[in-house]
C-alpha cells in the first residue's frame, strides 16, 4: 500500500478540522480518538486484549478533552495497535488487507497535528508568516 494516500487523508483530517470552531475542536477530536480506541472490537482479532485496549483509549480520550496532547498521545497509541493488527494479520477493515497498514502510516499525522494544539490552517498560516518576517 502506498504511504502517500494515508498520509494525504491524516492532511485533510487535519484541514477539515480547521473549519470547526476552536472551542469544540478539541472535545470533539477527543470523542473522535475515543470511537478510534474502538474500532478492532467487532474483529476481536487479539481477544480480550482488545477490550484492554478500548479501555485504556477511554481513558486517554477522557484526559483528550482538556488536553491536546493526551488527544496526539491516543493517536499514537492507535498507531502501535495498528502495526500489532498488521503484523498479526486482522486489518482494521477485514475486506482490505493493508488498512492497517494504512492506518498507522496516517494516525502519526494526525498525532502531530494534535501536538501541535490542533491548530486551524489560518492558524498556520499566521504562525508560519510570522516566522518569515521575524527572520528578516
Amino acid at each position: 500500500m502506498s504511504y502517500l494516500l494515508p498520509i494525504l487523508i491524516g492532511l485533510a483530517y487535519c484541514a477539515l478540522n480547521s473549519l470547526i470552531p476552536q472551542q469544540h475542536r478539541r472535545p470533539l477530536n477527543a470523542v473522535i480518538v475515543g470511537g478510534a480506541g474502538a474500532a478492532y472490537l467487532g474483529g476481536g482479532g487479539l481477544g480480550p486484549l482488545e477490550l484492554v485496549f478500548t479501555a485504556l483509549m477511554t481513558y486517554v480520550a477522557f484526559r483528550g478533552l482538556r488536553s491536546w496532547t493526551w488527544i496526539g498521545v491516543g493517536w499514537l497509541l492507535h498507531t502501535a495497535w495498528d502495526v500489532v493488527h498488521h503484523v498479526k494479520g486482522y486489518p482494521l477493515l477485514p475486506f482490505a488487507h493493508d488498512s492497517s497498514f494504512g492506518c498507522a502510516v496516517c494516525d502519526p499525522v494526525i498525532a502531530v497535528w494534535c501536538f501541535a494544539g490542533g491548530p486551524s490552517l489560518r492558524d498556520l498560516q499566521s504562525r508560519w508568516s510570522g516566522r518569515r518576517v521575524g527572520r528578516s
